[in-house]
């Protein structure tokens, strides 16, 4: 199963509250209540963050967190990069040359890397202002009954 790390989803959930209000400056404790996360955590993916330089750290009594660039400048790909390092779907992509026993046999590793090179292409071209801004599921045509109005219940 491929799946995002808990810590990079939760750095994507942060970063999409900071979107929806890119003049407001968050501290890390609003951001924890906002988001129900633990302050440790929030204070950890944070400072990750801002050395990323996708946040722009603001020192001082009225201090916090802001957006480093525009929504639309900050990708998915990035934010996960920033939290996890770089996207890598098996050890020998992660590695390089060398990482794995099997390499001199394996007739897969090169389609691991253009399956690798496709995801990490999707996810470079959801901006965090795509994904922070909700949109409507779209109906699917086969859900629909008759009228374009009426939907099945099954």
């Amino acid at each position: 199963m491929v799946r995002l790390s808990r810590l990079a989803d939760y750095g994507v959930l942060l970063m999409s509250h900071i979107a929806r209000q890119p003049d407001h400056v968050f501290t890390a404790v609003a951001l924890s209540d906002i988001t129900h996360l633990p302050m440790p955590t929030v204070g950890k993916l944070l400072a990750k963050l801002a050395h990323a330089k996708l946040l722009r750290s603001i020192r001082g009594r009225d201090g916090g967190y802001v957006l480093a660039l525009e929504p639309e400048g900050i990708t998915v790909e990035g934010i996960i990069t920033a939290v996890d390092g770089p996207i890598a779907l098996t050890v020998c992509l992660e590695s390089g040359s060398g990482a794995c026993d099997l390499e001199g046999v394996c007739p897969s590793q090169p389609n691991w890397r253009r399956i690798n090179d496709a995801l990490r292409q999707a996810l470079s071209d959801v901006t965090l202002l795509d994904i922070s801004t909700p949109s409507p599921l779209p109906l699917s045509r086969k859900n629909i009954k008759g009228d374009i109005g009426q939907v099945s219940n099954h």
